[in-house]
């Protein structure tokens, strides 16, 4: 009648932590960090390309505008205007995934994510990547 051990009681215990909350919070912080970098770089890269291969476009634009000469850039530069529209939709899903995180709370699913995330970072210990920046005390660095 061997059992395994009850783990539900132990994860209940860990999740009342306070220092569990904190670090949850932490990898949730550095999870909209690395969203908002990703973005960045993107604009970095494709969106500067994609402006820069739409330039001729663009001063059509701004010296007459028309919905023709919408058209006309978008169309007929159709690899500018993905990249733009790309770099466009992932900054406009960022904004509504953040705003919807601070408006109602981060979803129940994604909050155990992210405590499951923690606790294999917890259970790796000092050798995972984001250790330093999720469990690490600032007084211990």
């Amino acid at each position: 009648m061997n059992q395994p051990p009850d783990h539900s009681s132990f994860n209940a215990a860990v999740e009342m932590d306070a220092t569990f909350q904190q670090q949850v919070m932490r990898l949730h912080h550095l999870t909209v960090g690395g969203r908002w970098l990703f973005a960045g770089v993107l604009w970095l890269t494709v969106g500067t390309l994609s402006l820069w291969g739409l330039r001729y476009p663009i001063s059509l634009m701004l010296e007459y505008f028309t919905w023709a000469s919408v058209y006309y850039g978008f169309h007929f530069h159709p690899v500018p205007a993905l990249g733009l529209f790309f770099c466009v939709a992932v900054t406009t899903s960022i904004l509504v995934w953040q705003s919807r995180n601070i408006l109602f709370g981060v979803p129940k699913r994604d909050q155990r994510r992210l405590e499951e995330a923690v606790l294999r970072i917890r259970k790796q210990g000092p050798s995972h990547p984001l250790w330093k920046y999720v469990c690490q005390e600032s007084g211990e660095k």
